[in-house]
């Protein structure tokens, strides 16, 4: 007869596991092996119980520390939820828990009047367009370095300007090199009406400097320039991103072909196959066209919806067969060149094919050159 094994009972944890028999022990329990989060959720739905709507949430303001770190509230608040009998010892702990928490209510409501006025404070801030920071960015760095320049021009300074080191030190792109560009063609277009003289008022304004200055500072302009287009030139070659292949299986998730044809006792290769290879043959068993793939690509084929990419439409070549039979086991065992024999010897018209995948297509054969 086989021995019965006494299986002892699972141990309790967590808020199954708060003694109901002893208000002490489940103090001790609360205390020494109560999580805070489970202690909070005690108090908690306590004040959720006993304090108005409006209350409870001034009361739950307050952080979070005044629901989990007094034991003795939580196992009163866990002994008044279920129902039992406080202990005569403890007769005044229900008042002293209802006087701690009401004393947070005008704690509360201040808080909750901050965060509401911060709330209020976030939505009217300002909030600057892109185009706006970017305007902000190349005045408070580039154009102040242009006016320092302006300034030690008037100074009698014969300084030059590092255009494209300063535009890359303050990282300004895009259409920060436009506005950068309009200041300095408006310099330029200054200092060439005044050297020469094709605006009376340039030639007025510049009178007080020498014409090889104006030249210099035309030179200067121009070097800026040239700057700002091999900067815009740099930052283009930059951004311009090749595109990463999908991987095989993910660009033939889509492809029509037959698997398998009795008629002729052929089978389709796995499409998979294609995506890299160099020289794929199909067969259409519903118009007995048989089509020669030949990439033009180093990288091999890819594979677009139903359709086959970078072939050549040169080397590339279709023909409808009267003998499939007799053909079809030359294209799937003979080299490149014995094929290309078999296609010579041919009476059919041979045409381009359109490297478009169909229902009726059986994949034949995939190589790599």
């Amino acid at each position: 007869m086989a021995r019965k094994v006494k299986v002892k009972p699972r141990v309790k944890t967590g808020l199954a596991g708060i003694p109901m028999d002893n208000f002490d022990h489940a103090k001790w329990y609360i205390h020494f092996d109560l999580d805070k989060k489970p202690t909070g959720e005690i108090v908690k739905g306590w004040i959720k119980d006993n304090f108005s709507k409006a209350d409870s949430k001034a009361i739950l303001a307050n952080p979070d520390w005044n629901f989990t770190m007094h034991s003795l509230y939580a196992t009163a608040a866990f002994w008044i939820r279920n129902n039992l009998e406080i202990p005569e010892k403890w007769n005044t702990v229900k008042d002293r828990l209802q006087s701690f928490y009401g004393d947070l209510i005008g704690p509360g409501k201040l808080i909750l009047a901050e965060k509401a006025a911060q709330a209020k404070a976030d939505s009217n801030k300002i909030v600057l367009t892109p185009q706006q920071r970017l305007w902000n960015k190349v005045n408070e760095t580039i154009v102040d370095e242009l006016v320092d320049l302006e300034d030690q021009w008037i100074a009698g300074e014969k300084t030059d300007f590092d255009m494209y080191n300063r535009m890359r030190f303050h990282d300004i792109k895009g259409a920060g090199i436009e506005i950068v560009r309009k200041r300095i063609a408006q310099w330029q277009a200054d200092y060439s009406d005044a050297y020469n003289k094709t605006c009376d008022q340039a030639v007025e304004a510049y009178a007080h400097i020498d014409r090889k200055e104006i030249k210099r500072r035309l030179k200067v302009c121009d070097t800026m320039l040239s700057d700002l287009d091999k900067l815009k030139a740099s930052n283009k070659a930059v951004r311009t991103r090749i595109a990463k292949p999908k991987s095989a299986d993910k660009q033939v998730a889509k492809v029509k072909y037959q698997k398998e044809n009795n008629d002729y006792k052929l089978a389709s290769i796995n499409p998979v196959l294609i995506v890299g290879s160099m020289r794929v043959f199909t067969f259409n068993t519903k118009t007995r066209v048989l089509s020669e793939y030949v990439c033009e690509s180093p990288d091999g084929f890819e594979v677009s919806g139903t359709s086959l990419k970078k072939f050549s439409t040169t080397l590339s070549r279709k023909t409808t067969l009267r003998k499939p039979d007799d053909i079809i086991p030359i294209v799937l065992k003979k080299t490149p060149n014995q094929i290309d024999k078999m296609f010579k010897s041919l009476t059919t018209k041979i045409g381009e094919p359109n490297g478009r995948l169909n229902d009726d297509t059986i994949i034949l054969r995939a190589l790599d050159k």
